[in-house]
């Protein structure tokens, strides 16, 4: 057989392409979805802190203009100088997260458990503090607290302004402008910070796992202690952290309601940035505040056995 006589070879059968750009495309639409949140943090929490951090190594004046020096003396000046301020406003954020943790967990528990038809209600009550504004609400506790008012009457007649000094919380019978005063706004200020988290945790819980723990003979004290409490540790850490976090830098507080000796570290902040206009000392103080607060809360979170929150 000739070669011009031969069959023709049958076409070989032409393999499909592999997905791969569709398979890259599929992969990539998460990290797209991600990117205006990535953007904004990248804006207006990388680059701020890259700014500050060249602030606070830097020496100058508003004058002659400051410049990158790499003065990390700042650091230690700013420590050294201020120090009273750090502990002053661990005491007071520590103290009002405290307190917003007693008034909030019962609150929130009759909210999830008790509060029945009535729950929304209450969590409107609850959040109404929000819409109005901050400045007005810290104001309003210089009448509550006034001189004379109603409420120091009260304490003073239950005595409990005479502990209160011996404790060096407050002065005689006048509680504004001292530390009693300040602890009140911040956890009256951040009280719904600690309440919101309590009630979606303690909301999740089953009610049957309260009706087993009785079926043991369990007391209602046992049951809360073994099932209630460490199934809303969830709630506990978080609540704690949104109020222990954004208290121990507030300022606000200390200007209103208290005086030259309850400045906290925000009010030197402040003080630095806006009237003394020594830039690199404040974003040094920023810096170690910050330092500080994230130290404390991952030793606290890994304490409370919550390492999954971080």
């Amino acid at each position: 057989m000739s070669v011009t006589d031969a069959p023709p070879l049958a076409p070989s059968p032409v393999e499909p392409p592999a997905p791969r750009k569709a398979s890259t495309r599929k992969r990539l639409v998460p990290y797209w979805l991600l990117l205006p949140g990535i953007l904004w943090l990248i804006v207006f929490f990388a680059l701020p802190m890259v700014y500050q951090a060249s602030t606070s190594v830097q020496t100058g004046s508003l004058e002659k203009g400051f410049e990158v020096t790499w003065h990390f003396q700042t650091y230690l000046d700013a420590l050294k100088d201020y120090y009273p301020q750090f502990i002053r406003s661990l005491l007071y954020a520590g103290t009002a997260t405290l307190l917003c943790l007693l008034l909030g967990y019962p609150l929130a528990y009759m909210i999830a458990f008790k509060a029945g038809r009535w729950r929304n209600l209450v969590l409107v009550l609850v959040i109404a503090p929000f819409f109005t504004s901050f400045l007005i609400r810290t104001l309003a506790w210089k009448t509550i607290l006034a001189d004379g008012g109603p409420v120091v009457d009260v304490l003073n007649t239950l005595h409990v302004l005479d502990v209160t000094s011996w404790l060096g919380w407050t002065e005689g019978s006048r509680v504004l402008a001292t530390p009693m005063a300040v602890v009140c706004g911040l956890t009256y200020n951040f009280l719904p910070f600690m309440i919101l988290p309590l009630y979606t945790s303690l909301e999740r819980i089953d009610g049957r796992l309260h009706e087993a723990a009785g079926d043991l003979y369990a007391t209602p004290a046992t049951t809360f202690r073994k099932v209630t409490f460490p199934l809303s540790m969830p709630g506990v850490v978080s609540g704690t952290l949104l109020t222990f976090i954004p208290a121990s830098g507030d300022y606000v507080n200390a200007e209103l309601l208290g005086s030259t000796d309850t400045k906290m570290v925000g009010s030197v902040i402040q003080s630095q940035f806006l009237r003394v206009l020594d830039y690199p000392t404040a974003a040094a103080l920023s810096f170690i505040l910050m330092a500080i607060v994230l130290a404390m809360v991952t030793v606290y979170i890994r304490k409370s056995g919550t390492e999954d929150l971080v």
